[in-house]
């Protein structure tokens, strides 16, 4: 008998196949707390275990915008699920809470279960990185509206933090030091530029190479996933030493650090303490943008900002320096005189 749905191009044994194929990579993600396994109708985590007098939880929803375009040309699948995890989480992070949960979506034209397990895959070790526990999700075949080959991916977090640590923009200070996280790569914003520079404006191949750079492999680069930050900044929340903290995604600084800052107060930051990735070097001369056009759009090798008491600098260091985690001191809180964020050539 033949299968009506299958007629019209959804592959529902593609579907089972591919949730098998799911489930090892799924069950490494597992944390206290979760309940139940994948494949009910919606996942669960008891918060009880976690003992907060007050729990309040956070969300954050994101994809991964047309960094998926490479990754589909490419055919390297791996690592974009890194950067689903990594965009969600890192956002909750910025609340001061701790990611517990995470579902994943995709959508596709037709469904390749082969591709699905390396996105999962990616998702899986993006979780665990995360410390997150992967309890659900959904993979829709949408022939209509994808072609064959494309697919989307979206995720969603959940985070959990105790009432009073919650990171609020009014515990910033005039004085308060900014630290700075470095990032991997361009991470996962700004890609239509990107796309439209190397492969429109340029025509450059995925494997070409810019040896001055220390380029070898343009693809590779592009496709390098976005940090992940929780286990670097967890520590110092449990010891109350953040005041605020910046995801420096899309909108780079000139958009996301006003995001933990009270209106009276600005940031200045001293560009040139850290160094630069050479793709945005790359970028920018081959854009001809100017430095306030990068530092615009991209995180120019800054992923995260923190906030902290300049008498707690030691103590930041230390836990930075017990786990071999790269920082620098980008800069100051100061009161605000003119714009929310304003740049600084070199460090007074």
């Amino acid at each position: 008998m033949t299968n009506p749905y299958q007629e019209a191009g959804v592959n529902i044994e593609a579907g089972y196949d591919a949730v098998e194929r799911m489930k090892k990579h799924v069950r490494k993600t597992a944390n206290r707390g979760v309940m139940g396994a994948i494949g009910g109708f919606g996942g669960m985590v008891d918060l009880s275990v976690y003992e907060l007098a007050e729990p309040v939880l956070v969300a954050g929803t994101d994809g991964v915008g047309t960094k998926l375009l490479l990754a589909q040309e490419m055919n390297q699948h791996e690592t974009i699920g890194i950067d689903c995890v990594a965009m969600c989480v890192n956002d909750v992070l910025a609340q001061g809470a701790k990611p517990i949960l995470f579902l994943d979506y995709i959508a596709t034209g037709k469904l390749d279960p082969i591709v699905v397990e390396q996105i999962v895959a990616g998702v899986a070790e993006g979780c665990v990185q995360a410390g997150a526990a992967l309890v659900g999700g959904e993979t829709a075949e949408m022939p209509d509206l994808y072609a064959e080959n494309e697919y989307d991916l979206a995720g969603f977090t959940v985070g959990v933090a105790e009432k009073s640590q919650l990171i609020q923009a009014d515990s910033i200070q005039e004085g308060d030091l900014l630290i700075g996280l470095p990032s991997t790569g361009i991470h996962s914003n700004g890609f239509s530029l990107v796309r439209s520079l190397f492969f429109k404006k340029y025509t450059f191949s995925l494997d070409a190479s810019f040896s001055d750079y220390g380029i070898d492999h343009l693809g590779t680069t592009l496709l390098t996933p976005t940090k992940i930050y929780v286990n670097d900044v967890l520590p110092l929340l449990a010891d109350h030493l953040i005041q605020g903290v910046a995801h420096i995604t899309g909108g780079g600084f000139y958009e996301n650090i006003p995001r933990m800052l009270p209106e009276h107060l600005q940031a200045e930051i001293h560009n040139g303490t850290w160094p630069v990735l050479p793709v945005f070097s790359l970028m920018q001369e081959l854009g001809g943008y100017t430095s306030q056009q990068m530092f615009g759009i991209f995180n120019m090798g800054i992923g995260l900002v923190l906030a902290i008491r300049k008498e707690n600098l030691e103590h930041v260091e230390a836990l930075f320096a017990k786990a071999n985690t790269p920082f620098y001191q980008i800069g100051v809180v100061k009161k605000r005189n003119g714009d929310s964020v304003v740049m600084k050539e070199e460090a007074e």
